[in-house]
């Protein structure tokens, strides 16, 4: 049973002051049988009351406000969570069985949303690609293995050459991306088969092995498997999800479980830095800091100070 000490830094500095910043964490591990959130602390600059609620996915979501002006705004997280491994799917039930529990799914609203793909400049070459699986000596499980495989044999890790708006098509069309790509492309591929799939954020930690996408937030798919329930699959890493995969949130696509969203008030620039840093021992993530940011000169008059930002705002 691993235990990991997780430190995530975010941080957002804005090129004026900005106030009434409304703010969505989803930051909090998931509990299960594979995985316990030992302790959590959240840190967030000017020090906000942290509202949380648990959403229709199940996830937990904490909820800010920051009334007053501001400059910039930082949200630290540092967990410690214990994971263990995963039983793997095996074929005890019948394939056919097994195809006739995806197909009586598709009516079931608890799966239905996840059963939705959009079509895009790769939906032909993925619809003959399934075609081509023999469905009647394949179970769902191996399939979903071959399809991941196929991501990873045929994309190419490539950091900065996407981003988090990249459409489907961009990265098809690349041909590369980064593990949140390869995640979206996996996403389509899996329900275009029939099979429920939503969309995982999370960190991946290291394990002695060089995996992609240490280091950082990571996404992963979950591919519900008949008679087995819900399976992680890591595209990134043609691995399934084990006791190396921290899961934070699950949703229909990445803005349903984006770890940190929020909007502002005022006329101003953003500029975000993102950092984390995974551990297997304790008290090991202190190097890991916030960028200094230069305080703004507060004018001692507070009411003008608002006024002058609201001011900004009708003139939007």
């Amino acid at each position: 049973m691993p235990t990991f000490y997780i430190k995530h830094l975010t941080k957002y500095t804005y090129s004026n002051p900005v106030i009434d910043s409304a703010n969505q964490i989803m930051l909090f591990p998931a509990d299960s049988e594979s995985q316990k959130t030992i302790s959590q602390k959240i840190t967030v600059s000017t020090n906000p009351k942290v509202e949380t609620y648990t959403d229709f996915f199940k996830n937990t979501v904490g909820t800010f406000m920051v009334t007053e002006p501001h400059n910039f705004l930082s949200i630290e997280s540092e967990i410690e969570v214990d994971t263990t491994a995963i039983q793997f799917p095996n074929d005890i039930v019948t394939i056919k069985e097994q195809w006739d529990e995806l197909s009586a799914l598709k009516n079931n609203t608890e799966f239905i949303d996840f059963l939705k793909y959009i079509t895009f400049d790769g939906t032909e070459e993925i619809s003959n690609l399934i075609s081509q699986k023999d469905l009647e000596n394949l179970s769902p499980y191996k399939i979903v293995l071959e399809l991941c495989d196929y991501i990873f044999t045929n994309f190419k890790y490539i950091q900065g050459i996407t981003n988090v708006d990249s459409k489907l098509d961009d990265v098809w069309r690349l041909k590369a991306g980064v593990c949140q790509d390869f995640t979206n492309i996996l996403l389509q591929m899996i329900r275009m088969l029939g099979t429920p799939a939503r969309y995982v954020s999370g960190y991946i930690c290291p394990s002695g092995e060089a995996s992609r996408g240490e280091g950082a937030t990571h996404a992963w798919i979950e591919a519900y498997i008949p008679f087995y329930g819900w399976l992680g699959i890591d595209p990134t890493n043609n691995i399934i999800a084990n006791a190396y995969h921290v899961k934070l949130a699950v949703g229909r696509n990445y803005n349903d479980c984006a770890p940190v969203k929020g909007v502002f008030k005022g006329k101003a620039k953003d500029d975000l830095f993102v950092k984390v840093k995974v551990s297997t021992e304790k008290n090991n993530n202190e190097s890991l800091v916030f960028p200094v940011t230069k305080e703004t000169n507060k004018d001692s008059n507070s009411f003008r100070q608002n006024l002058e930002l609201i001011q900004q705002q009708q003139q939007q």
